[in-house]
């Protein structure tokens, strides 16, 4: 019991999912998220609020541009990727509060949660397979 309590509490420690994410957003929490993808991925799409700094560049750019006291969220494409945790210890090597925000990106936006690209914000739609969705089948009534 005392190593499946360690081990729980381990991943409680470094890891968030999107629903908590998202939740500390609008609770005002301070925090950073930082998405760890390519160019090309960033240029697609992003959770609203982010800021990109590839996982490559983190050991070059955080001390530039991140307060070290300031807690960073990272995530990646899904849980598919690991760049989520590559950047994760970047982060981590360099002194920061780090932790990954499992499910990335593509469970962010399949829980409806707010997204964009460099054209703006766009739909949210909730997928009722990753969550209860209350009155229909894929959007969330207004």
């Amino acid at each position: 019991m005392t190593d499946a309590h360690t081990y729980f509490s381990n991943r409680l420690a470094f890891e968030t999912d999107p629903s908590d994410v998202y939740a500390a957003q609008k609770a005002g929490d301070v925090f950073v998220l930082v998405d760890v993808r390519g160019d090309e991925a960033w240029a697609h799409g992003r959770i609203t609020g982010a800021i990109h700094m590839p996982y490559r560049d983190i050991a070059e750019r955080a001390p530039l541009e991140l307060d070290r006291g300031v807690p960073v969220v990272v995530y990646c494409w899904s849980p598919g990727c690991n760049a989520g945790q590559k950047g994760a210890l970047e982060f981590a090597r360099l002194g920061y509060a780090v932790r990954e925000m499992i499910g990335g990106y593509e469970y962010w936006v399949r829980e409806g949660q707010p997204f964009e690209n460099d054209g703006g914000a766009l739909e949210r739609v909730f997928d009722p397979t990753v969550m209860v969705v209350r009155g229909g089948h894929g959007k969330r009534p207004a």
